[in-house]
């Protein structure tokens, strides 16, 4: 056995309000690890809708890693949401044209950069995530969180603005994890170790990869 196949849009039968992301996006600044998954209470196709402010001519990334768990209601805040706020004003003058259209000229808006989000990330229902923020690997985002700036890896963090609640594990620990990288693992491993995956004693699983 190795494991769902990561090609299915559904992997879990008869139920299809929980999808293997990268299957259903379509956009290709949206880009998306194997096993990640989404979970929506209505329709999986609701993910893209979430994307916001997606515009295809600033070009940014939202990046998700591999064995993520999305939560319905997660919402991205791309570049585009983005206004001036060094201006006398943040108005948006220029796209309504009429007079307008050389408000911005010699200026731009504001990129804050791409979404990253590490691998075995969870984020929880309804959180959202501004652009230029980068999750690490292993980190918990809370429900209804707001995240503005980076998440170190194994971190929880909730509220709105985020802030961090605690580590997941000791320093020494999450070092230690970060170096296995297991969701870079042949399919075959992972399936081969799925009880120490699972295993809240993490010294036993770190003595036994």
């Amino acid at each position: 056995m190795t494991g769902p196949n990561k090609n299915l849009k559904f992997p879990i039968s008869n139920y299809n309000r929980l999808c293997f992301l990268k299957n259903i996006v379509k956009n290709p600044n949206i880009i998306i690890g194997d096993y990640t998954y989404y979970d929506d209470f209505e329709n999986v196709e609701n993910f893209e809708k979430n994307v916001k402010y997606h515009f295809d001519f600033i070009g940014d990334k939202l990046i998700i890693g591999k064995f993520c768990m999305i939560a319905s209601g997660v919402t991205f805040i791309m570049n585009g949401a983005n206004h001036m706020t060094d201006a006398l004003t943040s108005y948006p003058f220029a796209i309504f044209g009429n007079g307008w259209e050389k408000a911005m000229d010699n200026k731009s808006y504001p990129i804050k950069g791409d979404i990253n989000i590490g691998n075995d990330v969870w984020i929880g229902y309804n959180a959202t995530i501004m652009s230029g923020v980068t999750i690490g690997d292993g980190a918990i985002i809370a429900t209804n969180s707001t995240v503005i700036k980076d998440v170190e890896p194994y971190a929880i963090v909730g509220g709105n603005p985020a802030h961090e609640i605690k580590k997941r594990f000791t320093g020494e620990t999450i070092a230690k994890l970060l170096e296995t990288r297991w969701w870079d693992w042949e399919i075959e491993k992972i399936t081969e170790n799925v009880q120490n995956l699972t295993d809240s004693h993490i010294d036993n699983y770190l003595n036994k990869i």
